[in-house]
């Protein structure tokens, strides 16, 4: 009778360690996915709205728009990178030794969706590697700034 209890005890645990292994393994799967989607969504965003000014390379234009590579801007502050996209950036800014001085409009009547995948794209191109945006990060700027 021990012998079936210890026999039926060690199954369940099988079947549990086996369980929350895949469980583990699907999330990871999904969120893997949704990245690659919304890198997919940004890149079309990044199309329509960006490649005039930052090139398909995101190489930018000497002197006049930055580039995206490997820049703190990209690669930092979340929140700051959201409100340059909703507000536009009207600074003279440095990156890399080189001075950039052209105007970013607003891209305030994207949607909090597009701006995220956007960003996500951006921070993953280009040779950049960075954690995703996600539209609730944007709703959460967009609603500050409203204040």
């Amino acid at each position: 009778m021990r012998v079936k209890k210890i026999a039926v005890i060690v199954v369940l645990l099988v079947l549990s360690s086996t369980y929350l292994r895949a469980q583990v393994k699907h999330k990871v799967l999904h969120h893997h996915v949704n990245i690659a989607a919304s890198i997919a969504r940004g890149q079309q965003v990044y199309i329509q709205n960006c490649l005039t000014c930052h090139q398909a390379d995101g190489k930018g234009v000497q002197r006049m728009n930055p580039p995206l590579i490997q820049t703190t801007y990209v690669l930092g502050d979340k929140k700051k990178l959201i409100t340059i996209v909703l507000n536009g950036f009207n600074e003279d800014v440095q990156i890399n030794g080189q001075s950039f001085s052209n105007s970013m409009t607003p891209h305030n009547s994207l949607s909090d969706q597009q701006i995220a995948d956007v960003l996500t794209y951006v921070r993953n191109s280009f040779t950049n590697k960075a954690s995703a945006v996600t539209a609730a990060q944007v709703k959460l700027v967009r609603a500050s700034n409203t204040k």
